[in-house]
């Protein structure tokens, strides 16, 4: 029996399993950072409850990813059974089965010094290893996709599980904070990219901006349309074409940028304003927010 049928489109619900050390939990990660709600070793006959409770039968758009190991006694035929009862209330699976050599999973649990979760009592590594891919074969035959992650890092296992379950982008799956802040105020510590444009032209020395922001059109036209500005922003972006595809080939899912100027009222939160809005356009994932402009003397109203 089929347990499940190659599908183009994303599954409501993924099912993973595979070689204990094959990179489940990292696997799960994964899954979570994407928006799926994940579940950790859930015996297969929960599956469909499971989907009842949290909605995935209800249209919301939402999927789910749950981890089945050999804990689960008779896992095959208990999922080959959870299986068809997804597909009779019309729903969507795959199961997604992770592998690694037994050279790299008797290494992989030298290095932690774990007790393999199926080793019997006086049993050996290699034998509950070996144990386990027998019986492990059938779950494995009948999976939509297998991984080898034997020489898998991280983020190229990251990578390959967005790209076969996910509907967004990868520009899409990244959380860009970009946020201005003011020097005199503090340099932030969580930032992963920070630029300070102190050098540019500053609103603050003309009488008529000093009390406006960033994110008034005088300010942000006075800043933007600067030359050294527009040099500055050429570089600039050039270099965000760089970094950020640099980031998401390494697999990290949110990126912090900080504009910094004096006081972060005019300069930073223009340049803060301009690099958001060029990463949306390019289909990030942005959150823009301006750290000390509560500090300021702005008018209003």
């Amino acid at each position: 029996m089929r347990l499940a049928a190659q599908d183009d489109r994303i599954p409501d619900i993924v099912v993973i399993t595979g070689m204990s050390g094959s990179g489940r939990t990292q696997a799960m990660h994964v899954f979570e950072d994407m928006g799926y709600y994940c579940i950790d070793n859930l015996p297969p006959r929960l599956i469909y409850d499971l989907a009842k409770v949290v909605g995935i039968n209800s249209n919301v758009g939402r999927h789910l990813a749950v981890t089945c190991d050999l804990r689960s006694q008779g896992l095959f035929d208990e999922m080959s059974d959870a299986i068809q009862q997804l597909k009779d209330h019309e729903l969507t699976v795959k199961i997604l089965f992770l592998d690694a050599s037994d050279d790299v999973l008797r290494r992989r649990y030298d290095e932690t010094r774990r007790r393999h979760p199926i080793a019997h009592p006086g049993e050996s590594l290699p034998d509950a290893i070996a144990r386990e891919r027998r019986i492990l074969a059938p779950v494995r035959d009948h999976a939509d996709l297998v991984i080898d992650t034997s020489r898998l890092r991280t983020n190229a296992l990251r990578s390959r599980i967005r790209r076969s379950f996910s509907e967004l982008s990868d520009q899409q799956l990244m959380d860009v904070n970009v946020f201005s802040f003011g020097f005199k105020h503090g340099m932030p510590v969580e930032a992963d990219l920070m630029i300070d444009v102190r050098f540019l032209p500053n609103p603050f020395y003309d009488p008529e901006m000093r009390t406006l922001t960033g994110n008034d059109p005088k300010v942000r036209d006075y800043v933007l349309g600067n030359k050294v500005t527009v040099e500055f922003l050429k570089a600039w972006y050039n270099l965000l074409d760089i970094v950020m595809p640099g980031y998401i080939a390494e697999g990290k899912s949110q990126l912090s940028i900080a504009v910094g100027c004096t006081g972060g009222q005019h300069r930073s939160v223009a340049i803060a304003n301009a690099t958001a809005e060029r990463l949306t356009r390019q289909g990030y994932h942005v959150h823009l927010s301006h750290r000390d402009l509560p500090l300021a003397n702005v008018t209003t109203g």
